[in-house]
């Protein structure tokens, strides 16, 4: 394995955040991302999954956490784990070590994604104005997950506490992401809401 130069993790955008919004919106530093595909059925999955995270196999379209690390429930063979950019080579070594010989894969997607948060009682509006996803108060739940679109982007949609949310897409979408939110939460946009 090659020494990894940190330095080089940077977030996929700089931007400060937008004042008198109708909701609050930032883009979040770089963090490690590390796709794990595999029979979720699986028990084994399962163990590897907890060895090199801590956290539970997350139920389907939820999340579930152990200190800095989040699993998300990606798709029937897929789980997406969130932690710190540093220890994204150590969850692959670690889940790939105790799968064993397991048809299983285990990649550093750490580059892949920029994540935002959107926040405040809002924030579900925001999102609901560019996403096919019932995210009212009540409907959706802290923990839950979905892959979906905001407008034209695929992305992922967390939701983090009572009144937030994380959302991920491509890198290469990450200045559109952050002007379709940042317009999306203006306070006219949001005025009769």
């Amino acid at each position: 394995m090659s020494d990894l130069d940190l330095t080089l993790a940077r977030p996929a955008l700089s931007v400060p955040p937008v004042p008198d919004l109708g909701a609050d919106v930032s883009a979040l530093p770089s963090r490690g991302m590390v796709s794990l595909r595999g029979d979720l059925a699986d028990a084994g999955f399962a163990a590897a999954l907890e060895a090199a995270t801590g956290c539970a196999m997350p139920d389907m379209r939820r999340s579930s956490e152990a200190g800095d690390n989040r699993a998300l429930w990606m798709s029937t063979d897929e789980v997406m784990v969130f932690c710190d950019w540093a220890a994204a080579p150590g969850v692959v070594e670690a889940f790939m070590e105790k799968a064993g010989d397991a048809h299983v894969l285990a990649l550093d997607v750490s580059d892949a994604r920029a994540v935002f948060a959107v926040s405040g009682a809002k924030a579900w509006r925001v999102l609901a104005k560019g996403a096919p996803v019932d995210l009212a108060p009540g409907r959706f739940e802290v923990g839950e997950v979905r892959r979906t679109r905001i407008a034209t982007v695929a992305a992922g949609i967390v939701k983090t506490g009572d009144e937030a949310f994380e959302v991920f897409c491509f890198r290469s979408y990450a200045e559109y992401m952050w002007n379709w939110l940042t317009v999306g939460a203006g306070a006219a946009s949001l005025s009769d809401l």
